[in-house]
């Protein structure tokens, strides 16, 4: 193989594909028995990767398995697989020495190997190397080794793997020079980094940036509301400035593997070395707590109407994390729903994108599919996920209460719609 890819997720699978599309011999690594048979069947179990483009793959030799033994002989392995908060905070490294300890048992001289998993800085070198170098052979002289962080924005019509520009940071230059030769068969732009630390610190600098300013307008709205003021247009209005500025939204809280998660791993180190990250930790403070205002907002819009929470039909529009996609990792709308099912609400859920939900251990109603039913039949509908199908006047239109956390009804000025 070209390339041999273990994990074939979110950011594992695009990648396949894009080598596979530039001509490379690509397969796949994956201890989930139903990913390997839905791919090798032509399914794909993301949004980003259409079924025909798994099909094309098949065509052009990718194979998918969970034998460890399709790492035999491959030109180059990348390591794409989870990386969770562990008890501690920190990143729960289980499945990159897993993936590591498989490489070690099958690497040859000369191979390439990358590790895209996001982590703290320090983990390619401290954990990665001397698990692969339990094979006999030595990274940076008989393979190389080099971090590249994962870009990818599930869901995202123009940027992808190919034109999303490509970080690099290698052990020795040797490795980074490997590294930016084979990512640039099939990526337009390879940047290369000092070294792998910081290729991981780069990684953790996007996302905590954006953790800081989602926290930043969310604080806002809470006070923004209580001094009567549209955060919504201030924004829109900030951001006609075309220097200096660059606009974050409130939402009722954050989603996905990267916002919520991986800024803690740079807290992680941090504290290691015997300091606060306090910009983080006040960022995850603020951003966690938004469900819980959220759910309280809603109570109170529900009061001014003189109904009681308790016992009211409360739907949910958007249960994923982000808008037109099936991705509910970490998704703000389980704290909201439990915190309202606390509150003795009566839930029921619409997402044109997921038909069955469950709050722990609690299936939560699916409302149907005629939506304008729906909302005329609940006493307050959330939106929680602005999905393009959810049409602004449709949604003031036929809902009696109507509690709009992500500006989807921005301009319409209506008694019974209110923003975040």
């Amino acid at each position: 193989m070209d390339l041999v890819v273990i994990g074939l997720g979110y950011v594992g699978l695009p990648l396949a594909r894009e080598a596979s599309a530039a001509g490379l011999k690509a397969g796949g690594l994956d201890l989930d028995a139903a990913v390997v048979e839905g791919l090798a069947a032509g399914r794909s179990h993301i949004d980003d990767v259409a079924d025909a483009e798994v099909a094309a793959m098949l065509g052009s030799g990718f194979t998918p398995s969970t034998d460890e033994s399709v790492l035999d002989g491959a030109r180059t392995v990348v390591i794409c697989v989870p990386t969770p908060l562990s008890e501690d905070g920190g990143p729960d490294l289980a499945a990159v020495k897993g993936a590591a300890g498989a490489i070690a048992r099958h690497l040859s001289p000369g191979t390439l190997v990358v590790l895209e998993s996001t982590t703290y800085p320090g983990t390619t070198d401290e954990v990665l190397r001397p698990i692969l170098e339990t094979s006999g052979l030595t990274a940076g002289e008989d393979f190389h080794l080099a971090f590249s962080p994962e870009r990818i924005d599930p869901g995202n019509p123009v940027y992808g793997v190919h034109n999303t520009p490509k970080i690099v940071g290698g052990l020795t230059p040797a490795c980074a020079s490997a590294a930016a030769a084979f990512y640039g068969k099939f990526v337009e732009r390879v940047v290369q980094a000092k070294g792998t630390r910081e290729a991981e610190m780069a990684k953790l600098l996007e996302n905590t940036y954006r953790h800081v300013n989602i926290a930043l307008v969310n604080e806002m709205a809470v006070f923004c509301h209580e001094l009567g003021i549209d955060l919504w247009d201030a924004i829109d209005c900030a951001a006609t400035k075309p220097f200096g500025f660059q606009a974050f939204r409130p939402g009722p809280g954050v989603g996905g593997h990267c916002i919520p998660i991986d800024p803690n791993y740079l807290s992680y180190k941090v504290r290691s070395l015997g300091y606060p990250f306090r910009f983080v930790e006040l960022a995850q403070e603020i951003n966690d707590r938004m469900p819980r205002y959220v759910a309280d907002r809603a109570q109170q819009l529900l009061n001014r109407e003189g109904r009681a929470l308790k016992g009211a039909k409360v739907l949910l529009l958007g249960v994923t994390y982000k808008a037109d996609i099936a991705d509910e990792r970490e998704s703000p709308a389980r704290p909201v729903a439990r915190r309202l099912a606390r509150l003795g609400a009566d839930l029921s859920f619409h997402d044109p994108y997921v038909t069955e939900w469950r709050v722990r251990d609690t299936e939560v109603r699916f409302a149907g599919t005629d939506l304008p039913a729906a909302l005329e039949e609940a006493d307050l509908v959330v939106v929680l996920a602005d999905h393009a199908e959810y049409d602004a006047a449709l949604l003031a239109g036929h809902s009696r209460l109507l509690f709009d956390t992500r500006g989807r009804t921005r301009g319409i000025q209506q008694e019974t719609v209110e923003l975040l």
